[in-house]
C-alpha cells in the first residue's frame, strides 16, 4: 500500500474509534446515526424509493372530468380509468391481495426481506427522513455530538427545521392517503377551508403522527419491534436463500490494517475491522456476526465494504449476496427447484388469471332474472300461460341508463308485459323490475322452456346483459 492509501484507512480507523467505545445492542435508548455511502445498491434503493412519489401524484390524475384512481368507498365503487368495480366484485380484489401477498413470499424465499431493504414505505420513509437530518445537522459524527451537546441558538434551529419539515412530508403522507379515497381538489377545498368531515380529520391526524413518530423517531426500532413480517420472514428463508452475506472463510481471522506488511499475521483474514460495513447499515447490526433479525436486505454494507476492497487492494465480495449453502460450499440449487417457490408461483398464476377474467368480462352492466316460485305459472281466463320473473339490473357505469328488454327462445309468439317503454337503471347500483312473459296455451308444448332474456341501454347499444332462464307451463 502506498502512504495515501494508509493515510485514507488510518482516517477511516480514527473516524470509528468514538462509535466502537460507545456500541452496544441498540434497544431504542439511542439513535443509530447511519452513514450515507454511495454505490451500486445504494443507487438501487434511491431508484425503488422515489417509485412511492406515485402514492403522492397518482390521485391528482385526471381521465374523462373525473378522478382516474379512485376507491370511493362511501358510494362502494372502485374507479380505475374507464372501469367501474362495485363490491359484487370485490372477490378480484380479493385475488389481488392473494396475488400480492404471494408475490411477497416468493420473493422472500429467494432473496430474503428485499421487500424491507428496497421498497417497504417504513424504510423509505425512514431513508427520507434521515437524508433531511443529514442535509440539516450534517454526517454521524456531527449528529452524535450535536444530539450530545448542551441546548444553545444552533442546536435549537437545526431540530426545530429538521422536525418542521418531517411534519410538513408527515402531514402531506396523510393528505396523500385520503385523496385515494375521496376527490382529490374536493378534499383540499375543504381542507383549506376548514370543512373536513369527522371521519377526514381523524384519518388524516392518525397518518401525521403515525408517519411523524414511526419514520421520525422510531426509525429501525418499528422494524425491530413493530413490525410482523420480520419474524414471520423468519419462516419461509432457508439455507439456500439469497441475502447478505459475510464470507466467513476468507475475512477471518480479522484485524487491522497495518502499514507495513511484516506487521501483519500471515494468517489473518481480509476483513480489516474497519466497521463501515456496520456504520452504513440503517439498523445497526454487524453482518458479520451472522444472519440476524435487524437486517432487511439492503445490500448497504455490500457498498461499504466494495469500496474498502478497493482501496486495499482487495477482491471485492467479502460481503456479497449469497445463500448459507454457496458459503459454506454446498451444492446450490435453481430457483425452478424449490418446490416452495413453484408453489407461490402456481398460486400467483392462478390468482393473476383469475383477476384477469374478472376484468375482461366485468361489463358495464349486469343482469340477474329470479322466477316466481310460487305459483310456477298462471293459467289466465283466455287460457294463456303466464310467467312473472323479477329482474335485477346493475348498472355499472356512472351515468343512469334507460334499457329495453328482449327475449330469444321461449315459446312462440310469447309477450313481454311491463317493459313497454324503456325502464330507468339507475348507476352505481342493482334496480329491480317485475317482467311477465305470456304466451298462448296452445303454443306451450313442453313443462320448462329455455329462454334468454337481454336488456340493452337505449344511449349506447353495446352496453347490454344477458341471462338465461326458464318459462314454465303446464304438463303436455
Amino acid at each position: 500500500m502506498d502512504k495515501k492509501e494508509v493515510g485514507i484507512v488510518t482516517g477511516i480507523y480514527q473516524e470509528v474509534e468514538t462509535w466502537r467505545v460507545n456500541r452496544q445492542v441498540n434497544m431504542g435508548d439511542k439513535t443509530i446515526h447511519a452513514k450515507r455511502m454511495p454505490g451500486f445498491f445504494r443507487t438501487i434503493k434511491n431508484y425503488t424509493g422515489s417509485l412511492w412519489l406515485l402514492f403522492f401524484l397518482v390521485p391528482y390524475l385526471r381521465w374523462s372530468g373525473k378522478q382516474a384512481i379512485l376507491f370511493d368507498i362511501t358510494n362502494r365503487q372502485f374507479h380505475f380509468f374507464n372501469l367501474t368495480i362495485l363490491p359484487q366484485d370485490i372477490w378480484m380484489l380479493s385475488l389481488l391481495l392473494l396475488l400480492l401477498a404471494m408475490s411477497l413470499f416468493a420473493v422472500t424465499s429467494v432473496a430474503s426481506r428485499v421487500w424491507c431493504g428496497y421498497a417497504c414505505f417504513q424504510t423509505v420513509w425512514t431513508d427520507w427522513f434521515v437524508w433531511i437530518e443529514d442535509k440539516i445537522e450534517g454526517a454521524p459524527h456531527y449528529r452524535r455530538r450535536l444530539d450530545a451537546a448542551p441546548w444553545n441558538v444552533e442546536k435549537i434551529l437545526k431540530k426545530v427545521a429538521k422536525h418542521f419539515i418531517w411534519m410538513v412530508i408527515a402531514l402531506l403522507t396523510g393528505i396523500s392517503f385520503s385523496i385515494w379515497f375521496v376527490d382529490a381538489f374536493e378534499y383540499w377545498n375543504k381542507l383549506v377551508h376548514f370543512q373536513l368531515p369527522l371521519v377526514g380529520g381523524v384519518v388524516l391526524t392518525m397518518f401525521f403522527l403515525g408517519t411523524y413518530i414511526l419514520a421520525g423517531l422510531l426509525r429501525e426500532q418499528t422494524c425491530f419491534w413493530l413490525c410482523p413480517y420480520a419474524r414471520i420472514q423468519g419462516v419461509m428463508t432457508d439455507s439456500q436463500t439469497i441475502l447478505p452475506a459475510y464470507d466467513f472463510k476468507r475475512g477471518e481471522p480479522r484485524g487491522k490494517l497495518h502499514r507495513k506488511a511484516a506487521e501483519a499475521s500471515t494468517v489473518q483474514g481480509d476483513c480489516i475491522d474497519c466497521y463501515q460495513c456496520v456504520q452504513v447499515c440503517p439498523t445497526g447490526v454487524d453482518i458479520r456476526d451472522g444472519q440476524q433479525l435487524g437486517c432487511i436486505t439492503c445490500g448497504l454494507c455490500l457498498d461499504a465494504c466494495d469500496s474498502i476492497m478497493d482501496k486495499i487492494g482487495k477482491p471485492r465480495g467479502l460481503i456479497r449476496y449469497a445463500s448459507l449453502d454457496e458459503l459454506e460450499g454446498k451444492h446450490v440449487k435453481k430457483m425452478y427447484q424449490h418446490p416452495r417457490t413453484l408453489v407461490y408461483l402456481g398460486i400467483i398464476l392462478l390468482a393473476f388469471g383469475g383477476i384477469v377474467y374478472g376484468l375482461t368480462h366485468l361489463g358495464s352492466m349486469t343482469l340477474r332474472v329470479i322466477p316466481e316460485r310460487q305459483p310456477l305459472f298462471v293459467r289466465m281466463s283466455d287460457g294463456s300461460i303466464q310467467n312473472k320473473y323479477e329482474f335485477k339490473v346493475l348498472n355499472k357505469t356512472d351515468i343512469d341508463l334507460f334499457v329495453t328488454v328482449s327475449a330469444e327462445g321461449g315459446v312462440k309468439d310469447q309477450i313481454i308485459l311491463g317493459a313497454e317503454k324503456p325502464l330507468l337503471t339507475h348507476h352505481g347500483r342493482s334496480t329491480a323490475f317485475t317482467i311477465f312473459v305470456k304466451a298462448s296455451g296452445a303454443n306451450v308444448k313442453r313443462e320448462v322452456t329455455p329462454i334468454e332474456f337481454r336488456v340493452q341501454s337505449v344511449e349506447d347499444p353495446l352496453i347490454a346483459a344477458e341471462y338465461e332462464a326458464k318459462f314454465n307451463g303446464p304438463k303436455p
